[in-house]
């Protein structure tokens, strides 16, 4: 197979008529020009220049080499030329994994922003709380919130990070009390989020500071946020949620905040994907977005 670099050297030769002129204008020596020509040559088994000591012409094999791969080269560099903007322009389907509650409230309005940016891109979402398979299902990223169990095969990044606080009715505080230590809070009723039948702890700082985590009794078990707190509404218990949940509930006095300072470390939002290399536009922009959001 020859190289298109010597094709291109075959190409300036013949179009200026000159070994040392094809020379300049690639930024060759006139031995190199030379060369490749002869290798050119002795691989087509072809004469393709008359040489004298001042000038070259192409013989009738030549022109037609030249009107050919001409326009092959051209046609070349103008796909490599395209799939660089490519690089550049977001286009294609982005299909992203979102969980169901924070994915509807806060990244939606954010990725309908980034669709009318970009025109040629094309959006299919799923909803869940559930951790995603990305192989198999065929995701180009998901948000997930919290930083469990993240498969190290994919690569991980924090864009944001939430307030979990525990909350309660005021109806249930007028009931049962308001919890004003760890013991106390482990007594009441606690409504805990379940992902695929496992009970997910709470989890605070104790009065050292320290990240522990706890279990309490309680009559629901839920797989959706939004469901945990209208539970907590509805005063069936003491639930921790986002902040993105409950902040218009408390605004409203529907939920109060309990035990504040016993909340853990703000809980990561965080964007995974499966790789850094050769990252896509439409990847690489929607991350770009989410993080300039300040979701």
């Amino acid at each position: 197979m020859t190289d298109l670099n010597v094709l291109r050297i075959f190409i300036a030769a013949a179009e200026l008529g000159s070994f040392s002129a094809a020379a300049a204008r690639l930024n060759l020596t006139r031995s190199a020009i030379a060369k490749a020509i002869a290798r050119l040559e002795q691989s087509t088994d072809t004469r393709l220049f008359h040489r004298t000591t001042r000038i070259i012409t192409l013989t009738d094999e030549g022109r037609v080499l030249l009107e050919r791969c001409a326009k092959t080269i051209e046609d070349l560099e103008d796909a490599l030329e395209d799939m660089s903007s490519r690089r550049n322009e977001p286009r294609g389907i982005l299909r992203v994994a979102l969980p169901d509650a924070f994915g509807r409230s806060v990244v939606m309005p954010v990725l309908c922003k980034y669709l009318d940016r970009w025109p040629r891109v094309d959006a299919e979402v799923s909803f869940s709380d559930r951790t995603v398979d990305f192989l198999a299902d065929g995701f180009d990223l998901a948000v997930r919130l919290g930083g469990q169990n993240i498969n190290e095969d994919l690569v991980s990044r924090v864009i944001a990070r939430q307030r979990l606080s525990f909350c309660a009715s005021p109806s249930y505080v007028e009931k049962y009390g308001l919890p004003r230590t760890l013991v106390e809070i482990q007594q009441h009723r606690g409504i805990h989020f379940s992902q695929r039948g496992k009970l997910l702890p709470w989890r605070l700082k104790n009065e050292r500071g320290e990240q522990i985590q706890i279990e309490t009794p309680g009559r629901i078990r839920l797989d959706a946020g939004e469901a945990l707190r209208d539970a907590a509404v509805a005063g069936f218990g003491i639930a921790q949620l986002p902040e993105f949940l409950i902040r218009r509930n408390v605004e409203e006095g529907k939920l109060v905040r309990i035990c504040e300072e016993f909340e853990p470390e703000l809980m990561p939002v965080l964007v995974l994907y499966p790789t850094r290399k050769f990252m896509s536009p439409k990847v690489r922009h929607f991350i770009d977005s989410l993080v300039e959001a300040r979701i």
